[in-house]
């Protein structure tokens, strides 16, 4: 039952969209489709997908870490989490999944295990777990979605830092998008909370991710800030978004990281 009024919670907080508003369309974005959809868990039957893809994605790694997750995790119904999904359009089955975990009211997933620095303490974080994706070409693209996504939830919610503790080969798909890392001399760090894996701990700054990406010519500046894809459908156009869009500085309302700036 406590899953059931969760996520019965959560469609009526993110109801799908029909339309999204077309204030936030601008000519100079180029679009693309994806072939794949990318949500918010919002029924039962999504978060089933998508601890399915998990499971799936952990077990080709780590299979003994996979053994504890074929089911849903408390985090997963946490107030403070959200489940992204993303379903194959030809047939809807999942080719990837996150979760996004604030601290808005608890410390991070990470915390258990690192104490962070001082220029991480008192700010705004989300961190980003549970990442899993299909095999093949499929699944890097979902990869860089899914990090897309991520920045555009930071955005949306007024988060200033994502933090993330990757194990490799992970830490590097960060590091090639220019996260920091949080402990340079301390390489990867066996965390207790998963099972004393080594992980790497790194964040990124998120007002300032389009400045960065530009200074350094990233080959991923087009795809992140240059280009809406109308298949990520992370927020609604209802009062509170586009509240929260209003505050964004100008350059992220006229780009790719906007998520309301989508054709309908």
């Amino acid at each position: 039952m406590e899953a059931r009024a969760y996520l019965e919670a959560t469609v009526a907080a993110n109801p799908i969209p029909d339309r999204l508003a077309a204030t936030y369309r601008h000519a100079d974005l180029k679009t693309e489709r994806l072939p794949f959809t990318v949500k918010v868990v919002a029924s039962e039957a999504d978060l089933e997908k998508a601890v399915f893809i998990r499971h799936q994605a952990y077990a080709r790694h780590l299979p003994g870490v996979a053994a504890t997750l074929d089911k849903p995790e408390p985090l997963d119904l946490d107030g403070d989490s959200v489940v992204i999904l993303a379903e194959s359009k030809l047939d809807g089955s999942p080719v990837g999944t996150m979760r996004i975990q604030s601290n808005r009211s608890r410390m991070l997933a990470l915390e258990h295990s690192v104490d962070l620095p001082d220029w991480l303490q008192g700010r705004s974080m989300i961190e980003i777990t549970r990442f899993g994706v299909a095999e093949g070409r499929i699944g890097r693209l979902v990869k860089t979605v899914l990090v897309k996504a991520g920045f555009q939830h930071a955005l949306l919610h007024d988060v200033e830092w994502i933090v993330i503790a990757a194990r490799s080969p992970l830490d590097t798909l960060y590091e090639k998008l220019l996260f920091q890392d949080v402990f340079p001399d301390l390489g990867f760090i066996p965390m207790r909370h998963a099972g004393n894996i080594p992980h790497r701990v790194l964040a990124f700054d998120v007002q300032n991710a389009y400045e960065r990406w530009t200074a350094a010519e990233h080959p991923l500046l087009d795809f992140m800030c240059k280009t809406q894809h109308p298949d990520m459908q992370l927020a609604v156009s209802d009062a509170p978004t586009r509240a929260a869009v209003a505050r964004l500085p100008e350059i992220y309302r006229n780009s790719g990281l906007n998520p309301l700036a989508v054709v309908p």
